[in-house]
């Protein structure tokens, strides 16, 4: 089991993230999804939303972030789901059912950051976390492309999107 930070998983090691997902090696992979480089000074992460302001970015972030289900689908992941911390029980499950998958399973845990939402006037970290308790939809059903995160957003979708199996290449 590897658990990390979105950019530990998705910048730093990105190119382990997608491989072993295409191999569909039997790894659980928890991604802790703060939409920020929050420990290191508040730089922006391959998760940071378009027009979000960090220390690097001061006008506003003007890349596309990850769509984390997404990606780790067409990398070729058997299981993807996300959750945020403020869906404890759902959350709970999906580590039980990932834990007996096997081959590549991830879980995109939502989790805010006082750094992301100080510098985008959003409050503190219990304001942010109303936000997403407010936006979050559940939507099992939704499709992958729908799945970006933006806070100016109408929702923010999360549940459990992709089961399947595949061969797996190691474990």
């Amino acid at each position: 089991t590897v658990v990390g930070g979105d950019g530990d998983i998705l910048a730093i090691g990105g190119n382990h993230f997608i491989h072993a997902a295409r191999r569909n090696d039997d790894i659980n992979v928890i991604i802790v999804n703060n939409f920020i480089y929050g420990m290191t000074g508040g730089q922006y992460s391959p998760t940071t939303p378009k027009g979000a302001k960090t220390t690097t970015s001061p006008y506003g972030h003007f890349e596309n972030p990850f769509n984390i289900p997404l990606l780790a689908y067409a990398a070729g992941a058997s299981y993807v789901t996300r959750w945020s911390v403020l869906h404890q029980n759902e959350l709970y499950q999906a580590l039980l059912d990932m834990f007996k998958v096997k081959g590549f399973a991830v879980v995109e845990v939502l989790s805010p950051c006082i750094i992301y939402t100080d510098r985008n006037a959003m409050g503190d970290a219990v304001d942010l976390m109303k936000i997403i308790r407010e936006k979050s939809v559940v939507d099992h059903t939704a499709s992958l492309s729908d799945l970006d995160i933006d806070f100016s957003m109408k929702k923010i979708i999360l549940g459990n999107f992709v089961k399947r199996e595949r061969p797996v290449s190691y474990g």
